[in-house]
């Protein structure tokens, strides 16, 4: 007889346990630590006393919902959890469950099957398991009224003293994130009226073609994204030997360099709202915010190149899908991983190497006599998890890329120690970087005018907590009447921008750019 009466201290203990650490554990998972858990939840006290109160029936009903809407909320806490550690910002309900498909991206087709299943069945099994854990406990109380009240009563009073003097121990971590979720959702719905507003603005908009861009005549133009190229990698001692060396190597081919610092509307990922703002003058966001430029009329910077009379031209060698979209941006071609030629194998996230997706372009675009081509290039390889990378090549013998070899320490040797990742991430950007010097040095001309700059900064597990949003941004010609066109920017002279060089909203970008190349 005394095993099944064990057996149910046991569940009671359990469930004890899972509903307190659901109502105290914090969202942001620089809060985490034993003292989190050092805490009384203000969730816990409410509902055992209105517990007290109900009959039966109503007890268990109300137990449940409330149990259920526990498990749900911890659901929030763990995606908050993991959007801090990516993003540096909790989740949104509303915008975020588009990153589910580039994370999945990075696996293959059967462990996406086992990895969406598994999530799936977890999150089943955390809301179920709350729910019945909620409803033992109502229970549980009702069974020991007196002792329940008491308790109650005493954790109220500390509580409330712990309140009013502002000690940890009051904790209201649930409430506060229901609160603040509900807050959200509201604000995220309204935004989108706001946007639309936005997007009907356009000072460009009606600009004729022989207005546009006349600055500009002749040029080739690369806009280049280099990925997760924040302001923490001019921490890195490499990269600014780098970009140091490269102020060297551009001038004795005669180029000049200007640089400054944007802010990304991103941080972590999520490249797409940081192009898309870059292109349309918008500040892109969210998913919500994304789709609605999508679905509308913007006129884009390759846009605008293309009314203006260039070949628009975009580069994603990470894409292996059709994208609709890069009609909206006025893209008349689109070269992806299917098109671009790379047989040799895969750097993580990177289907190639990004001095191949260079060579790649150059071959298929930038053939003697060309017409101007506008461009807009991403570089990958120093995508997360920055490991592993591949060795330069020669430009001319690169063939269909099956020579390129990884090189330096695998994912799984990186990302066992925080250095290394740290250390990864530097080398990762120092090769993309590189391969774009080399690029210019080997094919850059008089009519070669570059701007290449970083999507987002990477994830915290480089940046620390609250890093900012800014990614360093360079303007490269040989023209010296291009650079004069922007020497009301007060950009900083060379590819490194100093501490102090401006920083603008990303999205200012566009409109600045295009006035200054104008009539």
């Amino acid at each position: 007889m005394a095993h099944p009466v064990i057996a149910r201290r046991v569940a009671d203990v359990l469930a004890c346990v899972l509903v307190f650490a659901a109502l105290v554990v914090p969202g942001n998972p620089h809060l985490l630590g034993p003292g989190a858990f050092l805490r009384i939840p203000a969730e816990a006290l409410a509902g055992i006393a209105l517990v007290l109160v109900l009959p039966a029936r109503a007890r268990r009903i109300v137990a449940a919902v409330a149990g259920a809407f526990l498990g749900v909320l911890t659901l929030v806490k763990i995606a908050d959890i993991g959007f801090y550690r990516a993003f540096d910002r909790p989740f949104s309900l509303v915008f975020d469950w588009s990153f589910a498909g580039p994370a999945l991206s990075l696996l293959g087709g059967a462990a996406r099957v086992a990895t969406v299943a598994g999530v799936v069945l977890a999150a089943i099994a955390l809301v179920a398991l709350t729910t019945l854990a909620a409803v033992r406990l109502a229970r549980l109380a009702a069974d020991h009224r007196a002792t329940s009240a008491r308790i109650v009563v005493v954790l109220t009073a500390g509580w409330i003293a712990a309140a009013l003097t502002g000690a940890p121990l009051a904790a209201r971590t649930t409430a506060a994130l229901a609160y603040r979720e509900v807050r959200a959702v509201a604000s995220d719905l309204a935004d989108q009226r706001e946007f639309a507003a936005e997007m009907a603005t356009d000072a460009f908009r009606d600009t004729p073609s022989d207005r546009l861009l006349t600055s500009l005549r002749g040029k080739d133009f690369l806009l280049t994204f280099v990925e997760s190229y924040g302001r923490v990698a001019l921490d890195d001692p490499g990269v600014t030997a780098l970009l140091d060396a490269a102020t060297v190597r551009l001038r004795a081919d005669g180029f000049s360099a200007r640089s400054a610092f944007l802010a990304s509307p991103t941080s972590g990922g999520g490249s797409w709202l940081a192009h898309s703002t870059m292109e349309s003058g918008l500040w892109v966001d969210n998913q919500q915010r994304y789709s609605t430029f999508t679905a509308g009329d913007r006129l884009t910077l390759s846009g605008a190149f293309a009314r203006a009379g260039w070949r628009t031209v975009n580069v994603q060698p990470e894409n292996g899908t059709d994208w609709p979209e890069g009609a909206v941006y006025g893209f008349q071609k689109i070269y992806d991983a299917r098109n671009l030629g790379y047989r040799g194998p895969n750097f993580s996230y990177a289907t190639m190497p990004d001095q191949f997706a260079l060579g790649a372009f150059q071959r298929a675009e930038m053939t003697p006599g060309h017409p101007p081509v506008m461009a807009e290039l991403d570089l990958v390889s120093s995508h997360w998890p920055w490991a592993p990378l591949p060795a330069p090549a020669d430009w001319n013998s690169m063939g269909d890329g099956s020579a390129f070899t990884p090189t330096g320490p695998s994912v799984d040797e990186v990302w066992s120690d925080p250095a290394r990742v740290r250390t990864a991430y530097g080398d990762s950007i120092e090769y993309s970087l590189s391969a774009l010097v080399s690029y210019v040095e080997t094919y850059g001309d008089d009519d070669l005018v570059l701007v290449f700059l970083g999507d987002h900064q990477p994830n915290t597990s480089v940046t620390g907590e609250g890093a900012g949003r800014d990614v360093p941004v360079t303007l490269v010609a040989r023209d010296s009447a291009v650079l004069g066109r922007v020497a009301r920017w007060g950009w900083h002279d060379g590819p490194r921008p100093g501490p102090d060089a401006p920083v603008w909203p990303m999205n200012a970008f566009r409109d600045r750019f295009l006035g200054a190349f104008g009539p």
